[in-house]
């Protein structure tokens, strides 16, 4: 029997011995995530001379690309879509030399360094430095509809996309502080908004139920839960279930142009929980004032370590935060 026959009936764990004993590559910056956070981090590591690998994972160009118009991101007077500003960033990177592979980050190693970090179970890197960029993603109800008019008239960003529905009439489903800031939000550039909330009481902080109570163009929907959103190519309306279960059952219909999820994120940092420092819903903790993890030499931005802004722009200056530190740490280890 040759030796790569005998790899066929070994182990799967003998197999992933094998990659990890031949297939390894050493880098000296290697990102994680290809949203803005990632792309910035690779434009400056590469121009430090950093040669960084971006491993792009499965939705390559972050959240953005889910996005139809841009216009709040600077150097952009005409907007831009989410994919096109992505490809930009892109190829800005490459330009200086970043090495954008496909590919999704299956396992890490960061007790010692080099830190090793393994992509498809087949491909495993050691690196001087990594920066994890891998972004967080939205919660949504699981709808059918919502794929559907997902970036055409559903957005789970209010403070992105809110400006497109000037004047209109949209909905906010959650009855959380996030949903509350979102409604809030609205209510200053649009025309009605109702917030819909599953239960009879809203789980938000006080001070935020009484601003959306004393908010004349919030409605609350108490009680309902989401069944469908409707219309053509974009959203013109939602079906909802008033008291579902109940004896009063009845459905429901609102117009409406937008339909906003504020039932949260969930950062995508499972992965790096055995050595990384989380807060309790998973946002990777960095040092005041830094990208800094809890171990040196590993660096976190964009909106896995950031609950609060979760824009395309202060991802971008994160990541840009994270290049420097990565630069500052290899330079003084040698």
């Amino acid at each position: 029997m040759s030796f790569f026959k005998s790899l066929e009936v070994n182990d799967k764990a003998d197999k992933k011995s094998y990659n990890t004993n031949l297939n390894v590559e050493h880098v000296k910056c290697l990102i994680i995530g290809s949203g803005p956070a990632g792309y910035t981090a690779a434009i400056y590591a590469a121009r430090a001379n950093m040669k960084p690998v971006i491993i792009q994972g499965m939705e390559a160009g972050g959240q953005l690309t889910t996005t139809t118009e841009v216009e709040n991101f600077p150097g952009y007077p005409q907007g831009i879509t989410g994919p096109a500003m992505m490809e930009d960033l892109k190829a800005q990177a490459e330009r200086f030399g970043t090495d954008v592979r496909w590919g999704e980050v299956t396992e890490v190693d960061f007790s010692k360094r080099p830190f090793k970090i393994t992509v498809d179970d087949s491909t495993n890197f050691e690196a001087e430095t990594v920066v994890i960029a891998t972004g967080a993603t939205a919660k949504y109800l699981g709808l059918e509809s919502e794929q559907k008019f997902r970036g055409s008239g559903v957005s789970a960003c209010a403070t992105c996309d809110g400006f497109f529905y000037k004047g209109k009439r949209v909905a906010v489903v959650g009855g959380g502080d996030t949903a509350a800031e979102e409604a809030t939000y609205l209510s200053n550039l649009v025309e009605k908004v109702y917030l819909i909330v599953r239960k009879p009481a809203m789980r938000a902080s006080k001070a935020m139920i009484h601003r959306v109570e004393n908010t004349k163009n919030i409605e609350v929907l108490y009680e309902h839960q989401t069944k469908e959103i409707v219309g053509t190519n974009v959203v013109q309306g939602a079906v909802l279930i008033k008291r579902q279960g109940e004896a009063d059952e009845k459905e429901v219909r609102i117009d409406i142009d937008g339909f906003f999820l504020g039932i949260g994120h969930k950062p995508n940092s499972d992965i790096f929980a055995k050595y990384i420092e989380r807060d309790e819903t998973g946002y990777i903790k960095t040092i005041p004032g830094s990208a800094k993890t809890n171990v040196p030499g590993v660096f976190a931005a964009g909106d896995v370590q950031d609950p609060v802004y979760r824009q395309a722009i202060t991802a971008a200056g994160s990541g840009c935060m994270a290049a420097l530190d990565a630069e500052h740490f290899l330079a003084e280890q040698y």
